[in-house]
C-alpha cells in the first residue's frame, strides 16, 4: 500500500447509508484526496464499503476509535487492516499496551495507526465531569507522547494542540485534525475549532471536514476552497 498525503483534505462521510455515501463522494468530484468512514456508516454498511472504496483507489481513513483490552484490539485491527484503509484510529485512552498491540497487528499491512487523543467535542468542564485530568491541552499532549512511545504513526487532535504536539513528535509523525471549519462556517457541537489554513499553519498534516461539505449545495466547491487554504 502506498501512502501519500495528497492535498491533505479528508472528507468525512458522515451519512447513514451506502447510497448516501456514494452520492456524497460523487458530489465531491474527487476534490478531497481522502474520505473518512466513521462509526455511523461502518455500523450500517460494514467492512464491505471500506473494501469497495479502497478497491476503487479511494484513500480511506477508517475512524472507529477502537478502545478495548489489548488482545481484542489487536485482533480487530488485524482484521480491519485487511480492508485496505490507509489510516485506522484507536483511542489513546486505552493505554500504551493497547496502542502497541494495534501497531503490531497492522505492521505488515501498510495501514497506519492513529491514536485519538481527546474528542474535539470536549472541553475542560467535560473532562472534569468524566473524572479525567485536565486541562484539555495538557491531556492531549500526554496522550500524544504516549502514542509516540507506543509506536503509533500519528494522532488525532484538535487544531489547538497541534503546535505543542509537533514540538515533541519525531519526523514523519502524522497529526490529523478534526474540528476544522471554513471561515464563517457554523461550529456545531465542536468546541475546539480552527480554519483549515490555521490548522495547517500550526503543523497539521491532514484535516478532516464533515458537515461543511456534506451540507453544502455544491460540496466540491467548498472542498476546493478548503484545499486552497491548505496550500
Amino acid at each position: 500500500m502506498t501512502f501519500a498525503l495528497g492535498n491533505r483534505l479528508i472528507a468525512a462521510l458522515d451519512v447513514p447509508t451506502r447510497a448516501d455515501a456514494d452520492k456524497f463522494v460523487e458530489s465531491l468530484r474527487g476534490e478531497p484526496s481522502w474520505v473518512k468512514i466513521g462509526l455511523e456508516l461502518f455500523s450500517a454498511e460494514g467492512p464491505g464499503i471500506v473494501r469497495d472504496y479502497t478497491s476503487r483507489k479511494l484513500a480511506v481513513m477508517l475512524d472507529l476509535k477502537l478502545h478495548d483490552i489489548p488482545e481484542t484490539v489487536a485482533r480487530a485491527t488485524r482484521s480491519l487492516a485487511k480492508l485496505g484503509a490507509g489510516l485506522l484510529t484507536v483511542h489513546a485512552g486505552g493505554g500504551k499496551a493497547m496502542l502497541a498491540a494495534a501497531v503490531a497487528a497492522t505492521r505488515e499491512s501498510g495501514t497506519k495507526v492513529l491514536a485519538v487523543t481527546v474528542l474535539t467535542s470536549l472541553d475542560d468542564e467535560d473532562l472534569t465531569q468524566i473524572g479525567a485530568n485536565g486541562p484539555v491541552g495538557e491531556l492531549v499532549r500526554r496522550r500524544a507522547d504516549l502514542a509516540i512511545t507506543a509506536g503509533c504513526d500519528g494522532v488525532v487532535a484538535s487544531p489547538h494542540e497541534v503546535a505543542a504536539i509537533r514540538k515533541n513528535a519525531p519526523a514523519g509523525f502524522l497529526i490529523v485534525t478534526p474540528g476544522v471549519r471554513p471561515a464563517g462556517a457554523a461550529v456545531g457541537d465542536q468546541k475546539r475549532v480552527m480554519t483549515a489554513a490555521e490548522a495547517r499553519k500550526a503543523g497539521a498534516d491532514l484535516v478532516v471536514v464533515g458537515r461543511p461539505l456534506r451540507d453544502a449545495a455544491e460540496p466540491w466547491l467548498v472542498a476546493q476552497q478548503i484545499v486552497r487554504e491548505l496550500t
